[in-house]
């Protein structure tokens, strides 16, 4: 069976914004709506494997929300909905939680690295998330996923759920009319510089919001003068950045800033430092600062009108997921009947 192109991409809202899901995720997002057909989510299902504050989630999706709609993704050319309002996610995440394998999920770093070492203490939704990842993707037969180099570990389950699927049924799909393979195998899309935005003051590890230092990040509602000041006392080296990208080898910090710039002028990596080889961090910096400030701050401010209209926000998501379940009640249909479940 062939698959018209289809985009499917979420993000959790359990936290602060900040750049490293702007350039790693949500900036990508909007140029694809101009290729495939999108469909974009608000993860919030994925967000309780963890506790969260029933108030700091809803405030939290409706942020998610306005940071998409503010970067340029728009609800009549893209479908935008929140995961909770389509109740085929968790009907097909079930049906793959039987054809997943324990295994599978135990070998998933995220596990590892979240579940630590107190692993009987962690949700049972944390150990499936990845069942629920697969469900969303293949709910709506999604031909590729914008991911992370975090997420690929993932992506791959994801396609190794379709494959078993497509294998464990066959005869039924076929018999039943399906075609050949009644999920596709999803493609990753995993382009640019700055995919995976490392912390301010550490740039071994990951930009996060659960970071303790506030100046480790910057926040996609942070004004100008903050995110000029977070960048001033990013951590770097005292060499001046070299003219090739090799140069940058054992200099994490040096190439996630250079990284960063990048990602923001729209440039490469090597025509960054062709532009700033053989110069210090003095003059790197502002430069630095300038293109985040130009690109951060006018998105702030976006974010907040459209925060300012949170029912605007909520009919958005509404509409979207009533067109989203037209496509995941024909998805659960077929997955019925092809399963045998009768009704």
């Amino acid at each position: 069976m062939s698959f018209a192109p289809r985009v499917f991409s979420g993000i959790q809202p359990s936290g602060d914004l900040h750049l490293g899901n702007y350039l790693g995720a949500i900036r990508r997002f909007v140029p694809l709506q101009e290729t495939h057909d999108c469909v974009y989510c608000v993860v919030d299902m994925h967000a309780i494997t963890v506790w969260q504050n029933p108030e700091d989630l809803a405030r939290s999706t409706l942020e998610l929300t306005a940071a998409y709609l503010a970067a340029g993704l728009d609800p009549k050319r893209a479908i935008i909905f929140n995961q909770s309002q389509v109740v085929e996610h968790a009907e097909l995440a079930w049906i793959f939680n039987c054809i997943a394998r324990m295994g599978w999920m135990q070998r998933m770093t995220q596990w590892k690295e979240k579940s630590g070492k107190n692993a009987e203490a962690a949700s049972l939704g944390l150990f499936a998330y990845p069942s629920l990842m697969a469900a969303d993707i293949l709910l709506y037969k999604a031909t590729h996923v914008p991911v992370g180099e975090d997420q690929k570990q993932h992506l791959e389950l994801t396609r190794d759920v379709a494959q078993k699927f497509n294998n464990d049924f066959s005869e039924w799909i076929a018999k039943k009319g399906y075609g050949e393979n009644f999920f596709p195998i999803t493609e990753p899309m995993i382009s640019g510089p700055a995919m995976r935005v490392m912390s301010l003051k550490d740039g071994t590890k990951k930009m996060s919001k659960s970071d303790p230092a506030d100046t480790s990040r910057i926040l996609l509602t942070d004004d100008a003068d903050t995110i000029a000041k977070k960048i001033r006392r990013a951590t770097t080296d005292p060499e001046p950045l070299p003219s090739e990208p090799k140069g940058l080898a054992g200099r994490a910090e040096a190439a996630n800033l250079v990284e960063i710039y990048a990602a923001l002028a729209g440039i490469s990596v090597e025509d960054t430092l062709k532009a700033f080889g053989g110069k210090g961090f003095g003059v790197f910096k502002p430069a630095l600062a300038e293109v985040a400030v130009a690109e951060i701050a006018p998105l702030a401010e976006r974010m907040r009108r459209y925060l300012d209209a949170p029912d605007e926000i909520r009919a958005i998501l509404a509409d979207g997921a009533a067109r989203a379940r037209v496509i995941a009640q024909k998805t659960m249909r077929e997955v019925r009947d092809i399963v045998g479940f009768v009704g």
